[in-house]
C-alpha cells in the first residue's frame, strides 16, 4: 500500500509545475525554490567554454550564455517550469516560462546562446536555432563547438550527441 500511495504522490509532484524566482545555475540550468531544473531541449556552452566571436577574438560563451539567461529571466518573473522527466543525474528538466509568457528554453536557442539538442527535443527549436544562425547572434557570430562535444573532450570521452 506504501508503495501505491508513494507512487501516486511523486506523479502528483511530477505534473505540477514550479513556480518561483529562478537564479541562474549556467546557460541551461536554474534552480527555483530549491530544485535544480534543466532546461529540456537545448544545450548550452559550459562556463569554461570558450567560442570565437566572428573577429578574430575568442570569449567565454558559457559564461556570457549564463549572464543572458540572468537578464532574461529578470525582466519578467517569476519562472514557471512545468515538467517533463527527471535526468540521470535526478535532475528536474522542464520546459519554463517567464511571467509574462515566454518560453525561456525557446529564447535561449533564438538569442543563440543555447543550441536545440534534437536528441532531446525532437527538433522542437530548429526554426528558432535557423533564426539565429541566420542573423548570426550568439554562438552564431563566429566558430564554437557544440556544447556536447566540448563536455565530451573535456572528460576525456568520445562524444555521443
Amino acid at each position: 500500500m506504501l508503495l501505491v500511495v508513494s507512487m501516486h504522490w511523486n506523479a502528483a509532484i511530477a505534473a505540477e509545475a514550479i513556480v518561483g524566482r529562478a537564479s541562474v545555475i549556467d546557460g541551461d540550468t536554474i534552480e527555483v525554490r530549491g530544485e535544480r531544473i534543466r532546461l529540456h531541449g537545448v544545450d548550452a556552452p559550459e562556463s569554461w567554454q570558450t567560442c570565437e566571436d566572428g573577429d578574430g577574438g575568442t570569449y567565454r560563451c558559457g559564461k556570457a550564455a549564463a549572464m543572458a539567461l540572468d537578464q532574461f529571466l529578470a525582466a519578467s518573473r517569476p519562472t514557471r517550469c512545468e515538467f517533463v522527466e527527471r535526468d540521470r543525474y535526478g535532475r528536474f528538466v522542464g520546459i519554463c516560462f517567464r511571467a509574462d509568457g515566454r518560453e525561456v528554453n525557446r529564447w535561449l536557442v533564438e538569442s543563440g546562446n543555447a543550441v536545440d539538442w534534437a536528441r532531446y527535443s525532437g527538433g522542437r527549436y530548429a526554426a528558432a536555432q535557423a533564426t539565429a544562425q541566420s542573423k548570426g547572434v550568439g554562438l552564431w557570430q563566429g566558430e564554437f563547438q557544440l556544447p556536447c562535444e566540448a563536455r565530451a573532450e573535456h572528460a576525456g570521452r568520445e562524444p555521443s550527441c
